[in-house]
């Protein structure tokens, strides 16, 4: 378990990227007061999510559009085909704590 933040530093519509402590980057978003957390990675082509716009619980690649679901790390259009690996995210006295998930996307 990894301590991302305070949960009072990532309000709605925000994220966080997350380097230190898990093997590959790791976004942590606060989608409309919900908080999940996906390998930072498009399935696509090399780009960073916490760099994209993010609409409810879909998240756009800043590259080249394309969209994943946040709940389920799954690509809901194209160019994107491969899921994106999900992460547990929990609060616990105040702060963002990311459990971070070993193996392949569902």
């Amino acid at each position: 378990m990894i301590t991302v933040c305070r949960l009072e530093d990532l309000p709605p519509g925000e994220v966080i990227r997350v380097t230190d402590g898990v093997p590959a980057p790791v976004a942590v978003f606060n989608a409309d007061g919900e908080l999940y957390a996906v390998d930072d990675t498009c399935t696509h082509q090399d780009a960073s999510l916490a760099d994209g716009w993010l609409e409810g619980c879909l998240i756009e690649c800043p590259l080249h559009a394309a969209s994943f679901d946040l709940r389920t790390g799954r690509p809901t259009c194209p160019p994107a085909k491969q899921a994106l690996r999900t992460h547990r995210v929990s609060v616990a006295d105040g702060y963002v704590r990311l459990h971070v998930t070993v193996g392949e996307p569902a």
